[in-house]
């Protein structure tokens, strides 16, 4: 059986962003591409952070309200004023933050460190570091650390996508024939919105927990149910 990988299922090349992007221009590459994150790299295309739909609506909550930049007792007449305004702190727009970048940039407002994926990795794993991390989505990098792709849930879920057809094919070609030597006489596969029935006779020696363990390891399939007879007894002595 050959398992799909990252490498499968990544997106490629990655719309990328670097520390010094405005956010802007951050978030009109996001709507462009359809897309809810984009991975922050440094010089050398390693991803130093990522900045999602989620940092750009924080950014803009945590703005001052107009009303509030305004001295105490100033009159609202409606007239604009003149002069730097933002909270900067009188830097004009130059302020550093921890991060060492400039507000309003990607690099100030990136979520880091980041957590890297590998191409080569199986799809379990992938959804496993996912969810033990917290994290909807994976750089994916090489060797040297270095961008390839990026895969995200909802690549993911495109196995759980998979036609009926092709995972009853993968099931009867590489597990009941290739790997346990059942033929088709001895059983049968059907598949119903990714749940495996396989019915028929099985030989003394054969296992049912493995077959069902080899089946649920197929890329798509929900649920396994077997409905299996052992091998016909022999009669007894008259």
């Amino acid at each position: 059986m050959r398992h799909r990988t990252v490498r499968d299922l990544m997106t490629r090349p990655a719309v990328c962003v670097n520390p010094g992007t405005g956010l802007k221009e951050t978030a009109r590459l996001m709507a462009e591409h359809d897309i809810s994150a984009v991975p922050v790299v440094d010089e050398n295309e390693k991803p130093v952070g990522m900045v999602s739909e989620g940092d750009l609506v924080r950014a803009q909550a945590e703005l001052p309200e107009p009303a509030e930049l305004l001295p105490a007792g100033h009159a609202r007449t409606g007239r604009r004023r003149t002069g730097r305004t933002g909270g900067t702190g009188g830097t004009g727009g130059k302020a550093m933050d921890g991060s060492g970048e400039r507000p309003g940039t990607a690099g100030a407002l990136m979520s880091s460190p980041v957590v890297p994926g590998r191409p080569d990795w199986s799809l379990v794993e992938a959804a496993r570091t996912m969810r033990s991390n917290g994290v909807k989505r994976l750089p994916v990098v090489g060797e040297t650390g270095r961008m390839l792709g990026i895969i995200s849930r909802a690549d993911l879920m495109a196995v759980f996508l998979r036609r009926d057809d092709a995972i009853a094919d993968e099931i009867t070609d590489d597990v009941l024939h290739g790997t346990l030597g059942l033929s088709a006489t001895q059983v049968s596969v059907t598949v119903s919105e990714g749940v495996v029935r396989v019915r028929g006779r099985i030989g003394a020696h054969d296992s049912p927990e493995l077959l069902e363990r080899l089946c649920r390891a197929v890329d798509g399939v929900v649920d396994v149910r077997l409905d299996l007879s052992g091998p016909e007894q022999a009669p007894a002595a008259a």
